[in-house]
């Protein structure tokens, strides 16, 4: 009993640290965030469509900055959700076992790579591919960014909807064989919807890690803090802010907070993902 009571306090002190880190994250972000909105009305940052911190008057506007997030996140779901789904499935209900011990390590592989790897090879490569084939003025756009992140969320997409397909009993798969389905029929009529929990928890997950990759759409979406007219026009989606600006700007300045404004917003959509997700797996759980 004394053992298994100090197991339980160190287990409770490793979980209460968790905790505290996470505070003192939170409080360190909004505490350095407020002295920005005394400088500036929070209305001014949201409806802003201009960011030019170092102009005369400085602008600071969210809305560049958030358009260029929601796309290239929008963007690499629209590459990522097919593939990944269809690769879970695949692993799930078709692949026999040797293929599916061969795929599934190089599909979760992808997702060990860094990321400043996929930025390299995105303006190294594909940038110039993509100049090329769709004849725009630059390859470093939202575009390619949007298939880089795409492949990068794709891990977390096919890992999590396959455990999701592979948690619904295989007596529903049996029933419906029994029937007379075909194989097809059984994974898309009745294991699909069966475990659409865990498929939307996947998708949420794939977003909210699509909108917080930084140093990809750093290299690759252009850099240009403007609402986006096209999906081959350069974006500077939030993170990219963020880090591009924080290692020159003056400590405590006006600039310096805004920043930590632009990890409010970015921390607060995270969360909204998280607990989305939350909410989807326990509805259905």
């Amino acid at each position: 009993m004394k053992r298994e009571s100090i197991i339980e306090i160190l287990l409770f002190t490793v979980s209460l640290f968790s905790l505290v880190s996470l505070m003192g994250i939170v409080l360190s972000i909004f505490g350095e965030a407020i002295p920005f909105f005394r400088e500036v009305p929070f209305l001014d940052f949201i409806t802003g469509k201009r960011w030019y911190p170092t102009s005369e008057p400085p602008c600071f506007g969210l809305l560049p900055l958030l358009a260029g997030s929601i796309v290239v996140t929008i963007g690499a779901m629209l590459v990522s959700l097919p593939i990944g789904l269809g690769t879970a499935l695949y692993l799930s209900e078709f692949a026999k076992p040797g293929v599916r011990e061969i795929l599934k390590p190089f599909v979760e592989l992808l997702a060990g790579i860094p990321s400043v790897i996929y930025g390299f090879f995105g303006m190294v490569i594909l940038a110039p591919l993509v100049q090329k084939i769709f004849r725009v003025p630059v390859g470093l756009n939202a575009f390619t960014a949007s298939l880089l992140l795409g492949v990068m969320t794709l891990p977390t997409i096919a890992s999590i909807a396959e455990d999701a397909l592979n948690s619904v009993p295989v007596t529903l798969r049996e029933a419906s064989l029994a029937l007379g389905a075909t194989k097809w029929e059984t994974a898309t009529r009745i294991v699909l919807p069966a475990a659409k929990s865990g498929i939307l928890t996947s998708i949420v997950l794939g977003a909210g890690r699509a909108a917080g990759e930084t140093m990809t759409v750093l290299m690759v979406a252009g850099g240009a803090a403007v609402i986006p007219r096209s999906i081959f026009q350069p974006v500077r989606p939030i993170t990219a802010t963020i880090a591009a600006e924080m290692g020159e700007v003056a400590m405590g300045s006006v600039h310096y907070h805004a920043l930590f404004a632009l990890a409010a917003v970015l921390f607060l959509s995270t969360l909204c993902f998280n607990i989305l997700a939350e909410r989807i797996k326990g509805r259905e759980g």
